[in-house]
């Protein structure tokens, strides 16, 4: 049984963005999606969180718990069932510091998460993160400090542009154990706001798979960061598909 609706805290978000030869990013998604494209490129990325006040909404706050998870996110387009237009995010894999996380995504709500071991340092306007999975399959490094202006070298030309290019993603849907069932969730928040965040060093082994993104077809764009936004997870109807991502990517 899911639970229906999850309240709590982001404490941090930073969404690190790559743009993707789209050819490529095309023969990796399973159908129905699609890349959803920016000035001709597809976008994936990392969504770092920090969640804090997690719980049922009948609960206090006092009552939530806090987890540090990293998810690799793909911006696509589909059509449901009526031929309507949708769009969110393609997530081939998830990782938390959190053995209830663990434990409970899949089961109780929706999203099934790797175990992984998170060293984050988050103080005077520096982060930095230090990622890996338990199972070797995943390694983040990322070294970043916040700032007010969007870099030149992304394809997006303003904050504004990316911003509300990730905004449109709220709905995600999760590779599970179960072939081709995709878990559904969609993030709710109550204020959307982002600024820009400056990344000095960001190494991610899933991108790194020449398996899936031969040289040269994934390129870092640029970065965004959140802060204390209260939000909601609510389930989203699960999808079945033909077929998932290389087996590298979600093991």
């Amino acid at each position: 049984m899911r639970l229906p609706v999850i309240h709590g805290l982001i404490r941090r978000r930073l969404l690190v963005n790559f743009r993707v030869d789209a050819e490529v990013l095309g023969r990796f998604l399973p159908p129905p999606f699609r890349p959803k494209l920016h000035r001709g490129y597809a976008i994936a990325g990392i969504c770092l969180i920090r969640l804090e006040q997690v719980r049922p909404g009948w609960l206090p706050r006092f009552c939530g718990i806090s987890s540090e998870n990293a998810a690799h996110r793909i911006a696509v387009l589909w059509d449901d069932p009526s031929g309507e237009p949708r769009e969110g995010v393609f997530i081939p894999r998830r990782d938390t510091g959190s053995w209830l996380n663990h434990f409970a995504g899949g089961r109780i709500f929706p999203g099934e998460h790797h175990l992984a071991d998170f060293a984050v340092t988050d103080e005077d306007s520096h982060i930095s993160m230090s990622i890996r999975a338990r199972d070797g399959q995943m390694a983040v490094q990322l070294r970043a400090h916040e700032c007010d202006s969007f870099p030149e070298s992304s394809c997006f030309e303003t904050l504004a542009e990316s911003s509300a290019f990730f905004e449109s993603g709220s709905v995600g849907y999760s590779v599970t154990r179960d072939c081709c069932r995709l878990d559904g969730i969609r993030l709710q928040t109550d204020c959307w706001q982002v600024r820009p965040l400056a990344v000095e060093q960001v190494e991610s082994s899933f991108f790194a798979d020449e398996s899936a993104f031969p040289a040269g077809s994934v390129t870092f764009d640029h970065a965004l960061l959140m802060r204390d936004l209260t939000h909601q997870w609510h389930g989203e109807d699960d999808m079945i598909t033909e077929r998932t991502p290389p087996s590298s990517a979600i093991a």
